[in-house]
């Protein structure tokens, strides 16, 4: 642990599932943590990072469990209803998120009390793997702005990349070696004050969230040692599904230019 020294008991399902995976990770990937001197000690906060792989929720736990905070994560509610792995995410805490149904006010409801309770709250806000055919974040969802405006908690942007060359983007097949470096670099809090007196509607959320992603992408950018591109990508306007693979109905991202024929934009 580098950053805040872990203070409460793990859950006992948590700490068997580290115990385990922590170890192999160590061993199948290289590590380039940044910015842990960010993440808070003590109290509860919402960290948000970009979505680019199946793989992510490992790495971003593995970075947060290192900060010596570990994160309880908004998972979709299909991830629990697997066997074993939905029983062990229960009993680690993790909250399920059912969405576009009535259901989700009660994971909203859940959310807020974790961070209540002192935990770490890890949302992907983009709420599923970004479709910018390059990997950048795209148009964010309101829920990690919403909690973190109903708590006035920290809300810590992270941006992460490497995930992807382990797991491409809704790929099945693993590519362990050789080695991947996974980098993660957490920013400091995201400053939401001069909202807080302000009513939490449509527009306060959509600015929030924008303040948001503009700075997981500007982390990213020194990551990756690139410029994002000029527009960020959103699904409503490019006719890609918001939810599920889009690769099982079209091919998603921006125009390429006639020379790119590969095809493989996600």
């Amino acid at each position: 642990m580098t950053a805040g020294a872990r203070k409460r008991r793990l859950p006992w399902a948590y700490r068997a599932v580290a115990f385990v995976l922590r170890p192999v990770l160590m061993w199948v990937t290289k590590r380039d943590w940044r910015g842990l001197e960010n993440i808070p000690s003590e109290g509860g906060f919402v960290v948000s990072t970009n979505h680019i792989s199946y793989a992510d929720p490992l790495v971003f736990a593995h970075f947060m469990f290192d900060s010596g905070r570990e994160a309880y994560f908004l998972g979709k509610d299909s991830l629990f209803a697997i066997p074993v792995a939905g029983w062990l995410l229960k009993k680690c805490g993790q909250i399920p998120v059912y969405r576009n149904s009535a259901a989700a006010t009660d994971s909203y409801r859940a959310a807020v009390q974790g961070v209540r309770d002192g935990k770490a709250l890890g949302i992907f806000p983009e709420g599923t793997i970004t479709r910018d055919p390059d990997l950048w974040p795209m148009r964010g969802k309101t829920g990690a702005a919403r909690v973190a405006l109903e708590t006035r908690c920290p809300l810590v942007p992270v941006a992460q990349w490497g995930a992807q060359e382990i797991l491409s983007p809704y790929g099945h097949r693993p590519s362990l070696f050789p080695r991947k470096t996974m980098m993660m670099y957490a920013g400091p809090p995201v400053d939401l004050s001069d909202l807080y007196d302000r009513p939490i509607d449509t527009k306060i959320l959509r600015e929030a969230t924008d303040r948001l992603m503009d700075r997981i992408t500007e982390l990213l950018e020194e990551l990756r040692g690139e410029k994002r591109p000029t527009e960020r990508f959103d699904p409503r306007t490019h006719g890609v599904p918001e939810i599920g693979n889009p690769l099982k109905h079209h091919e998603i991202g921006r125009p390429r230019p006639a020379a790119d024929t590969d095809g493989d934009g996600a």
